[in-house]
């Protein structure tokens, strides 16, 4: 009698769950990313997550507070959301740069059709490079990372080893402790 044996729904199911994760880190990454940039540029967190959630859900935050406090759950929801698309995208049998490539596209693609039509963005040909440049780097931030994570799960312990070393590595630098969210 087999113990484990492979089926569409437990596949379907592996590759949400590690998508999730995937998502999940891949969130951390990105929030690092624009909380380092913001320094450098002096920019202030975008209000677009807000806006869309305003015109999609009727979602009014009461008070400066809670203005933040409902930014960072959407971005933190969303950006964890998207790393299901990354599993999805591994059930076609794409792995690595091919995969990461069209995470990209659909994350980035989406944010330039979906802040557009809320008003909570302009079109990207009205856009400037640098603006431009900025938020490319960001989403692929997210999608190479989220693509690293959810290839190290998907591909068991042969990786596992791997990335506990670097997380390990990380930690002794002082790499991960200093950021806190």
């Amino acid at each position: 009698m087999k113990l484990h044996e492979n089926n569409a729904l437990g596949e379907l199911g592996g590759a949400i769950g590690k998508g999730l994760l995937a998502g999940l880190v891949a969130t951390a990454a990105i929030t690092i990313s624009q909380i380092i940039e913001m320094k450098i540029t002096k920019r202030e967190p975008s209000e677009a997550p807000l806006k869309v959630a305003e015109k999609t859900a009727g979602l009014k935050p009461a008070s400066s507070d809670d203005k933040q406090k409902l930014s960072q759950e959407i971005h933190w929801s969303y950006g964890t959301v998207w790393g299901v698309t990354r599993g999805l995208i591994s059930l076609t049998g794409l792995k690595g740069i091919p995969a990461t490539l069209i995470h990209f596209g659909a994350i980035w693609g989406t944010a330039m059709v979906i802040l557009p039509k809320f008003k909570a963005a302009p079109p990207i040909y009205k856009e400037d490079a640098k603006a431009i440049a900025i938020d490319g780097f960001h989403h692929a931030v997210y999608a190479v990372t989220a693509g690293l994570v959810f290839d190290t799960l998907d591909a068991g312990s042969k990786n596992e080893k791997r990335l506990n070393r670097l997380i390990k590595r990380l930690h002794l630098k002082g790499l991960i402790s200093r950021f806190k969210f």
